[in-house]
């Protein structure tokens, strides 16, 4: 289900600007200690820097397009985001 999400919201965002490598961690564990990765499954952003993960089944779009700098972050009535 991460699979499908992640590659829906990148077409309609990225159409075609992006690579996405998929990683079997079962084949490749080696893999998991190199990209720091505890869950799975694990989105890692490589560039444009910053280096950033996401974790879980990407279902919420607009959450993952914050993540991967894509659209800016909310600001809150305190001046949070």
């Amino acid at each position: 289900m991460a699979l499908a999400n992640i590659k829906a919201i990148a077409e309609r965002h990225l159409q075609g600007r992006y690579r996405l490598a998929v990683v079997d961690l079962f084949q490749q564990p080696e893999r998991a200690h190199a990209d720091q990765i505890i869950v799975v499954p694990t989105l890692v952003k490589q560039l444009p820097l910053p280096l950033r993960r996401m974790v879980g089944g990407l279902t919420s779009e607009e959450r993952v397009l914050i993540g991967l700098d894509l659209v800016p972050k909310r600001v809150t009535k305190a001046g949070a985001a």
